[in-house]
């Protein structure tokens, strides 16, 4: 059975490169078409993931989208955005201009770079995902384990919401250097971490994952929330619903789409955060606008599930609605922070 399923994952791979090829991604780059940004067009053929695939390159480029067309009907994939820099200005970077154009363009189609862009492979560390309860001292905790076993933390980035916690930490063996390869040693750390993040929160279950692989880590960190369920509200959870995203959900029967309507407070990297929920829940977005020029960003998406149905209950609904304020309020403030224990170099994401 692995071997068939392995053989036609490798089939389903060579299909897309081919077909790829014989339908090679477009991508234009205008800096005259509008007054206040650089216009970028991308046409190709559609898949799902496509859409997050294009806006994780802009947004790891640390690009400002501030408007957007998207249509993909009929299997072929058509966007249009509008982008600044981090000051507002057109992108005149010819190194930035390149990187967009190959790793959107004829190249992409031998890479997949929705995997691999803004990460480097490497063997040299290891990451460590955990997830679990959030309270005061948590990371000192986490940190003090790590110190404990001999662990030097390279890099770690960490998002609190609804009192969950998630983590995406780089680690070495202080001893070599290196990633860490002991069994037991990873064991050990396995199980110590999974005691101190489930903390005295018997209710709420903890995780911790030890992996040698690549990951988008702002991406995996939506992915172990999401699963975690931080898109659950407590009883007593006070927010004034003024403070949250408004977000709704309509069917367009007429044209057997529903019809995702989102108004919050702009920030940065607020599209990838929606697309990346919509996409991880299995949504496929048909046609979206998008727009940011203002302090308040609105978007619209036109989806259906992966299955071809537009929303089919009240549960999905409210369910759907949930995930996106969430996905939205787990990155409200940011805050970076160096702990002192091993050298941790952490950036913070608190939501109250």
């Amino acid at each position: 059975m692995e071997i068939n399923m392995r053989f036609s994952n490798d089939m389903d791979d060579e299909y897309e490169k081919l077909f790829r090829r014989l339908n090679p991604p477009r991508v234009v780059i205008d800096n005259e078409a509008c007054k206040n940004a650089t216009v970028i067009r991308v046409d190709s053929a559609n898949k799902h993931g496509k859409l997050l695939e294009v806006v994780q390159v802009l947004t790891d480029l640390n690009l400002i989208i501030t408007k957007a067309y998207i249509s993909s009907d009929g299997g072929w994939f058509m966007d249009v955005f509008n982008v600044t820099d981090q000051d507002g200005k057109k992108v005149i970077d010819e190194a930035i201009l390149d990187i967009i154009t190959k790793s959107l363009g004829t190249e992409s189609c031998f890479t997949s770079s929705i995997r691999s862009f803004g990460v480097k492979q490497s063997v040299d560390h290891t990451a460590i995902e955990l997830t679990g309860s959030d309270r005061p001292g948590l990371l000192s905790e986490v940190s003090a384990v790590l110190t404990h076993l001999k662990c030097n933390v390279l890099n770690a980035e960490v998002w609190t919401h609804n009192m969950r916690a998630a983590a995406v930490m780089q680690v070495t063996d202080e001893e070599t250097g290196s990633a860490i390869i002991d069994p037991e040693k990873l064991s050990r750390i396995k199980e110590l971490l999974c005691n101190v993040l489930k903390g005295s929160n018997k209710s709420r279950g903890a995780k911790t994952v030890v992996s040698h692989g690549v990951t988008h880590i702002e991406r995996r960190l939506h992915q172990m929330m999401f699963a975690d369920r931080d898109y659950e509200r407590a009883s007593n959870d006070e927010l004034n619903e003024k403070q949250r995203p408004n977000v709704s959900v309509v069917n367009w029967h007429e044209k057997d789409y529903s019809v995702i309507t989102i108004r919050s407070k702009d920030r940065a990297k607020l599209l990838f955060d929606t697309v990346c929920t919509l996409t991880d829940m299995e949504y496929v977005v048909f046609h979206a606008n998008i727009d940011a020029e203002g302090p308040e960003a609105h978007q619209e998406y036109y989806i259906k599930h992966v299955d071809g149905s537009p929303v089919k209950s009240e549960a999905e609904r409210q369910r759907i609605i949930q995930c996106l304020e969430a996905a939205i309020e787990r990155r409200v403030s940011e805050v970076s922070g160096t702990m002192v224990h091993s050298n941790l170099r952490l950036l913070l994401s608190f939501t109250h």
